[in-house]
């Protein structure tokens, strides 16, 4: 998390830091009642059937991943959950700590970021690779970190 917190700072990244019970689940975000803050994505991560392409996809909270639809939209192969061992080697997480600031530790970039168009322009509140902290950031400040790490970006209506 010192990591994120120092490249934030670094950046001079406006954000929000709150500490709260560890949540592993989105249902247990809304019992924690953050909302007030700001939106809390739901973070999916996702591997191709060769497990060589990797995907973090982040979208609104209430929305369902169709992945075979997500799999024609990215023209990929057949996508399934990547383990906790990838989620480990390509973001540093642990599941229910997954997050977009992950990318600072996918030291060759190769995650690739699936937004959903409707995040543009909002705050959002996101793990700092720990579930029992939310940082909420300014979605574009976000973007333009991840841009610098040289991870390509994804938008999609999803």
């Amino acid at each position: 998390m010192e990591k994120i917190l120092e490249l934030l700072d670094n950046k001079n990244i406006e954000y929000k830091m709150i500490k709260h019970q560890k949540v592993y689940t989105m249902d247990e975000i809304k019992d924690i009642n953050l909302v007030k803050e700001g939106l809390i994505p739901k973070n999916i991560f996702l591997r191709n059937a060769n497990g060589k392409i990797h995907y973090l996809v982040t979208c609104l909270p209430n929305k369902t991943v169709d992945i075979k639809s997500l799999a024609n939209n990215l023209n990929s192969t057949r996508l399934s959950f990547g383990s906790p061992e990838r989620l480990k080697k390509y973001l540093n997480v642990c599941k229910g700590s997954v997050s977009p600031l992950g990318f600072i530790y996918d030291k060759n970039s190769k995650v690739i970021f699936v937004f959903d168009k409707e995040l543009i322009n909002k705050t959002i509140g996101v793990h700092p690779n720990r579930n029992d902290y939310t940082i909420f950031l300014k979605f574009n400040d976000l973007v333009k970190l991840i841009e610098g790490h040289d991870n390509k970006i994804v938008y999609l209506n999803i």
